[in-house]
């Protein structure tokens, strides 16, 4: 199949836009094609169509059969997911076996909510005498979709998704960094019998056509991912014209180890939860909080692993790729300046044979960080994790809370009542107790407090937040 990769995809039809950008690999520095360079009149003729499959074909689509066109996209994808990750790891610098996994989480968010489109219900409300009142999920109708750079085919699934399942219209501007798994899904989906209009997709930069999607007044609902800055000014540009925003934005998250925790079960996670895609993750746990009982026999478990930590092409499928440009390695290694006088555990490596215009920062692990450092208050998104020392479990929890972002958080121990404890008093919009992440779960609702964002996606949640209640009254004597 044909990937139509420096194309816009507007009204079923590719065509290409005035301007390309070029298609950077983060593995190598070089120029891999071309994409489109979506413009402000773009997104305006985007959301025309979209409106118009509204009106057409697309809106007298059913859920049932909504269901159906989302689960025969996830066939379609599932069979096409080697070609996704070969583009995804290509356009990211994640190691291959990342892409793959991600290509696979794509195929299973069509397919649950194509299982959950006609399984979304109102509800009857008892009330006076007379009455009949009853509730109605409706679609927003066209939704925008602002999809970051470092989980492309991820964050397509569960925004795009359920947007879909719920009978929107769907206009994506993916990453300038990173656009070519959307618009290869998407091609997927047209050969899937995705009506004209019900997707449109127009790469570009987000300054140009993010910036008039945000703004764009015939936009029903703005879904976006990415940095709290950019966030901040996609929720002012909405604001204009009362528009919802669904925003998901950076974190610090926080795994907290006591005393009593199982060790051996939580060391994979305490440092592969902060290194997935090379530290480029919102919800990473960069900061491990630890009690000072088991603080050196951790830091030294973590340390052995620290020190066989390869960062390489992602092709050759290392522990760590690249960084995804020129510019992230630079705030990276902005903020890694600024651990001077700290204390470094252990360090990984770049490969030898790592090409030198790659974007590459070996993996480091620092202790006895101060809570108030920029190192354990920023998000650095890079592979870079901070140790920080606690005696009490009310040390713990001030420590966890202590930074403006609220998405994630991990808790290790052995203790039920402490684990209900720390549940409910850690700010964040997710809490593992005893692992961290569970397995991704499409199905566990997902997003952040704070300046970790607002809203939800993933699960029944995100379908709810790609849909307004509507409130019937009926009078009947």
């Amino acid at each position: 199949m044909t990937y139509p990769t420096d194309r816009l995809l507007i009204a079923g039809t590719w065509r290409p836009a005035a301007e390309t950008l070029p298609a950077e690999n983060p593995s190598t520095g070089g120029i891999e094609g071309e994409i489109a360079r979506g413009s402000a009149d773009d997104i305006a003729e985007a959301v025309d169509a979209a409106r118009q499959a509204l009106g057409g074909a697309w809106g007298r689509t059913d859920a049932t059969d909504r269901g159906r066109i989302l689960c025969r996209i996830g066939e379609a994808v599932r069979a096409r997911a080697e070609d996704l990750a070969q583009i995804e790891a290509r356009d990211v610098g994640k190691p291959l076996r990342q892409a793959r996994a991600d290509a696979l989480a794509l195929a299973r968010y069509c397919e649950f909510y194509g299982g959950a489109a006609d399984k979304i219900m109102g509800e009857t409300i008892p009330y006076r005498e007379g009455f009949t009142v009853y509730t109605l999920r409706e679609p927003h109708g066209v939704t925008g979709h602002i999809v970051p750079w470092n989980y492309p085919m991820q964050i397509i699934g569960r925004s795009v998704g359920a947007a879909l399942a719920m009978g929107n219209a769907a206009v994506l501007k993916p990453a300038e960094d990173a656009s070519r798994s959307a618009l290869a899904f998407a091609a997927i989906a047209v050969e899937a019998g995705l009506p004209p209009g019900a997707l449109n997709v127009v790469p570009g930069l987000g300054v140009e056509a993010g910036a008039a999607l945000a703004g764009h007044p015939g936009v029903d609902h703005v879904s976006f991912t990415g940095s709290s800055a950019v966030g901040a000014a996609v929720q002012m540009a909405a604001a204009r014209h009362a528009t919802p925003v669904t925003l998901e934005l950076g974190g610090k998250s926080p795994q907290i180890v006591f005393d009593d925790a199982d060790i051996e079960r939580a060391l994979p996670f305490l440092a592969d939860a902060g290194l997935q895609n090379a530290g480029q993750t919102c919800s990473a746990s960069s900061r491990l909080i630890i009690q000072r009982g088991v603080y050196e026999k951790v830091l030294d478990r973590l340390a052995a692993r620290y020190r066989g930590l390869v960062a390489g092409p992602a092709m050759d499928d290392r522990d760590l790729g690249p960084l995804i440009s020129a510019k992230q390695k630079a705030i990276v290694d902005g903020f890694i300046a600024r651990a001077a006088g700290l204390s470094v555990a252990a360090a990984g490596r770049i490969a030898d044979d790592a090409p030198a215009a790659g974007h590459y920062v070996a993996p480091l692990l620092l202790r006895d960080v101060d809570p108030s450092h920029a190192l354990a208050q920023d998000e650095i998104f890079g592979p870079v994790q901070v140790a920080i020392p606690f005696d009490t479990e009310e040390e713990a929890i001030a420590i966890a809370n202590g930074t403006p972002y609220g998405l994630v958080a991990g808790v290790w121990t052995r203790d039920g009542a402490r684990q209900l404890r720390l549940a409910r008093a850690l700010r964040a919009g997710q809490v593992f107790l005893n692992n961290y992440g569970a397995g991704g779960g499409v199905e566990l609702p997902f997003g952040g407090v704070g300046r970790s964002g607002h809203g939800r996606e993933k699960g029944f949640e995100a379908l709810y937040g790609f849909s307004a209640v509507k409130t019937v009254a009926a009078w009947h004597g």
